[in-house]
């Protein structure tokens, strides 16, 4: 059975994943896709995420990009933890860290971007500004733009989404803050690591560097740190940097070097770990997508998450013949409980990386020591697919 979208017009915020991920797949079905972004380029870069089980690599197959992905992985190895000396104190495998393929964010929004860009029309530094649902379709006022109607607008514009402001209310009626906060940039690969990482933490703290392409010079670094809720302005990088450098001042390992790289860098990435809780993801002709919708910031596979919630939605869709209203119910109904089990686990994310004291620093490292040994090998490698794969995808129009 095949399915023709092409009277359906499509509005999507967001240009990082979801968005490009959706785009791919209404494209498929022959809808006419805008995506609006408001950097003025596609953003490369960006950190590595990972895909894991089979309902992941049923996706990309269908979406036809599982062998460009499977090109451009990392291979990145074993991640040691290691103490204040840099001698180990536990290996992490490969797979925890990276699933069955890792890949650099800003690499797969290439492929996905390349695979569209003839058939999508992209509009960089641009955002929206305005929406009025009608019984019709949607009004849409852009910043720079002229105004349009779309049958769907869809917000994948992240966890600070703009597009959930708008229509679902402040951002502080849905993010849920966990105590700890993130930040990630480049730095010389001064410890000559080839695909592997080395992760260092004291009471509240952590420190990771990882080499995830090979480059003998480049490395990048993770600082996890945990702490009250921050008032902060996102857009000022030098003030993120000071709180960083104050944070982290006086800890051992490999940190004096990391710090003298964040002076330095132009390229800071920094925000609280953080979930997205909101009642309902679609509204009249809106729906959220991805991060917007059922963000987490790090450890609940958000980009396989997204990459699944855009099947889905165009699959729903395809399915009732381009009828919004339909299959927005559809969607709602696949995707919650699927995007809320991949969530929980990443709950741990911050306690995992900085637990508070050095008793449950030494308690980590003993569970993570033995479910790495090759006796709970599997056991390890199911427990980390079970919420990747806790969703009935059914079947879609080709």
């Amino acid at each position: 059975m095949t399915k023709n979208l092409s009277r359906l017009t499509v509005l999507i915020s967001g240009a990082s994943v979801a968005g490009p991920a959706l785009a791919l797949n209404l494209a498929r079905y022959g809808a006419h896709v805008t995506v609006v972004e408001k950097a003025p380029a596609l953003r490369g870069g960006g950190f590595a995420v990972d895909f894991r089980g089979h309902v992941h690599r049923r996706v990309l197959t269908a979406m036809g990009i599982w062998d460009d992905v499977h090109a451009h992985r990392t291979r990145m190895g074993r991640q040691t933890v290691v103490d204040a000396d840099g001698k180990a104190r536990v290996d992490l495998p490969a797979e925890m860290m990276s699933g069955d393929v890792e890949i650099f964010r800003g690499d797969l929004s290439r492929i996905m971007y390349e695979r569209t860009k003839d058939r999508v029309e992209y509009v960089f530094g641009d955002s929206v500004t305005a929406l009025t649902d009608t019984p019709d379709g949607v009004d849409v006022v852009f910043e720079h733009g002229a105004p349009r109607r779309f049958d769907l607008v869809v917000g994948a514009d992240g966890l600070h989404s703009n597009t959930r402001r708008l229509v679902f209310g402040d951002e502080s009626r849905h993010l849920r803050f966990f105590g700890h906060y993130v930040a990630g940039f480049a730095v010389p690969n001064h410890l000559g690591l080839d695909r592997t990482g080395r992760l260092y933490s004291e009471p509240g703290r952590c420190v990771v560097v990882g080499n995830y392409d090979g480059d003998p010079e480049r490395a990048g670094a993770l600082l996890v740190f945990r702490s009250e809720e921050l008032a902060y302005d996102r857009r000022d990088v030098e003030a993120q940097k000071r709180i960083l450098t104050e944070r982290f001042a006086g800890m051992g390992w490999e940190t004096p070097a990391v710090l003298k790289a964040l002076r330095e860098t132009d390229d800071l990435y920094f925000d609280a770990i953080a979930q997205i809780h909101i009642d309902r993801l679609t509204q009249g002709r809106v729906a959220l997508l991805g991060d917007a919708g059922y963000g987490a910031t790090m450890g609940g596979m958000g980009t396989g998450v997204a990459v699944v919630g855009a099947y889905v939605l165009a699959g729903e869709l395809a399915l009732a013949d381009g009828d919004v209203r339909v299959a927005l119910a559809g969607y709602e109904a696949r995707i919650r409980d699927f995007a809320r089990g991949c969530q929980k686990i990443s709950g741990n994310a911050g306690p995992f990386f900085a637990p508070a004291t050095e008793r449950r620093i030494r308690s980590r490292d003993r569970m993570y020591r033995l479910l790495s040994s090759r006796m709970l090998a599997g056991f390890f490698k199911r427990l980390t697919e079970k919420a990747a794969t806790a969703i009935d995808l059914g079947e879609y129009p080709a």
